[in-house]
């Protein structure tokens, strides 16, 4: 009989571990932060609850209002001499932070929970450890696991997310660690690696619910999803790690995603970590999922 792994939580992943990022305050459908030396103000729907302060008090550097049902729109800068890009730091990396059509701001603050571990878990595995970062963004994930020692292979469909990558592991100085940055489809690119029977000892995913590869090639979560984590299962060395898996902006429960990892993941024992990421509010007991 194969051993499935045990499911532990729910837990709540605080990123608490921030100097250069807050949120100020959050509630009836909006949040404001701090992004190093600017504020911005975004919708959140999560933000349910009443805010700490009424909204029109909030004074934000920058304000973002959705065009539609999607999360397109567009940003109101209400300083003319505002940078429409600007530097942050976590721990010892250092990053390039922009305001994009689609109200991110280049960095999903949130990870750092994910980011904090895999760096903890690289370090004191005592052995060389290749990590691949599926989706990897602007690669906050890839500079974190290369600073703690491992060689990554960074992926995603986007050449300018690579480009941003690249350029924030220079910032950081640390360009000439083993970083591989490939932009391809993440389905075409993972049956390759099974055909070519190439392992990873670390595997970290954060699929989008939709995406579109180099070539157009289409992405859909709840379609794709089953497929993806069984090319990752069979791309998993003899010894493996750890992997990452995260989902957002879909009606998904933590334990339907746990539970669909178990069983990719039959054989191997081990546990698996379920809950979710949370921002803490500055000066008050309200936590952002």
């Amino acid at each position: 009989m194969t051993k499935k792994p045990d499911i532990v939580g729910p837990i709540l992943l605080e990123a608490d571990d921030w100097k250069d990022y807050a949120l100020l305050d959050s509630g009836h459908g909006r949040k404001l932060e701090k992004f190093g030396n600017q504020t911005t103000e975004r919708p959140d729907p999560q933000a349910f609850w009443s805010p700490k302060n009424p909204i029109e008090s909030w004074k934000a550097d920058a304000q973002f209002a959705a065009s539609g049902d999607d999360e397109r729109g567009n940003w109101q800068k209400n300083r003319p001499d505002l940078a429409d890009e600007w530097q942050m730091r976590w721990q010892n990396l250092a990053f390039t932070v922009r305001r994009t059509p689609f109200r991110h701001l280049g960095v999903f603050q949130e990870h750092s929970v994910h980011w904090r571990h895999a760096m903890d878990q690289i370090s004191n595995a005592g052995r060389p450890i290749r990590l691949l970062n599926l989706f990897g963004y602007t690669g906050m994930m890839s500079l974190a696991a290369a600073s703690a020692g491992a060689q990554v292979t960074h992926l995603d469909a986007s050449p300018k997310s690579n480009g941003f990558g690249k350029a924030n592991a220079e910032l950081s100085g640390i360009g000439d660690l083993p970083i591989r940055w490939i932009a391809d489809d993440a389905l075409k690119f993972m049956r390759r690696e099974v055909r070519r029977e190439n392992t990873y000892d670390a595997i970290v995913l954060d699929p989008p619910k939709f995406g579109r590869g180099p070539k157009n090639e289409t992405w859909r979560l709840e379609e794709n999803l089953p497929e993806l984590l069984e090319l990752c299962r069979q791309c998993l060395s003899d010894q493996p790690l750890f992997m990452i898996t995260t989902v957002y902006a879909v009606r998904l429960s933590y334990l339907a995603l746990a539970q669909t990892v178990r069983d990719h993941l039959e054989g191997l024992g081990g546990t698996i970590t379920a809950g979710e990421m949370v921002i803490p509010e500055k000066d008050r007991d309200v936590q952002l999922p």
